[in-house]
């Protein structure tokens, strides 16, 4: 059983794309409460339980969220208090409430995104749509830790003969703004090195051709075809509204049609096939070792 990050990215990024799709164009407020816990537990199962920052962070922006809403709109019927004159309403609290776990949905998907999703894989992605802006991606990415270790390296040769001080505020301005220049320098010469280098090797003269390790296995169909019953389902419910629901004047009744439980049912299926296939490749990979 292969894993969902062992996937074609192709297909991963289909998927990911479809779920928050959906989460991000229906706001009815089970949809958002389905993205989220399919998103969180995604998000565990890839072993990333003791990322403790960023679940304080998304649960300090939900609460924010929640917060600031009724603070910002006073629609409603329901009053719960009234501050400065203003009347704090059940329904913007919970407007905001469900926009916020909508939000925090998404994030999370995109936190589980950026660990599967590798930058190969994105390379495999845009290079079969566009050459050169896979080349400038790639590019791009190699700088970001070059340019952070050229950065160590110059301050310390720099603390090492005496050039950087950290004394006062205007001492280590100094000194960053030194370090800076020098590292802007530096960029600049390796890039027209690396252009040197890449039309000598006759870069741009023809077409090229290109390896890449990713294929379009069997495991990658059947997860499209799975995939695309659930999402054509999912917007046609959306399409027919039958997830119609209101936050104002006063909340509506979850009460779902049986396209709306549908919906829901395999909007719920969809978010949790990673889940299961992250799951399942670890208890197969356990149970052989």
């Amino acid at each position: 059983m292969r894993a969902f990050s062992d996937y074609n990215p192709a297909a991963i990024a289909a998927y990911l794309l479809a779920v928050m799709l959906v989460a991000m164009f229906c706001s009815h407020p089970l949809i958002s409460a389905l993205s989220a816990l399919g998103a969180i537990l995604f998000f565990l199962t890839l072993r990333r339980a003791h990322a403790w920052k960023t679940h304080l962070w998304f649960l300090a922006l939900l609460l924010a969220m929640t917060a600031i809403n009724p603070l910002i709109s006073h629609n409603g019927t329901t009053v719960l208090l009234i501050l400065n004159s203003r009347p704090i309403t059940l329904e913007a609290l919970m407007y905001g409430a469900s926009t916020g776990v909508m939000i925090i949905g998404v994030l999370y998907w995109f936190a589980g995104l950026s660990a599967v999703m590798t930058h190969d894989k994105w390379l495999y992605l845009l290079g079969s749509l566009s050459p050169k802006l896979a080349l400038l991606l790639s590019m791009a990415l190699r700088y970001v830790p070059f340019f952070s270790r050229q950065i160590g390296q110059v301050r310390r040769a720099q603390k090492g003969v005496g050039l950087y001080k950290e004394d006062n505020i205007v001492d280590r301005a100094r000194g960053g703004a030194r370090v800076f220049s020098a590292v802007i320098g530096w960029t600049l010469e390796n890039g027209v090195i690396t252009a040197d280098s890449m039309a000598a090797r006759g870069y741009g003269l023809g077409r090229r051709t290109n390896f890449s390790a990713f294929r379009f296995r069997r495991q990658d169909g059947l997860l499209a075809l799975l995939l695309f019953p659930l999402l054509a389902l999912c917007l046609y419910g959306i399409g027919q509204k039958a997830l119609t629901f209101s936050f104002y004047p006063s909340v509506t009744p979850l009460d779902l049609d049986p396209l709306g439980i549908a919906v829901c049912a395999a909007y719920g299926v969809m978010v949790l096939i990673p889940c299961v296939l992250e799951g399942g490749a670890r208890l197969s990979w356990r149970y052989y070792r």
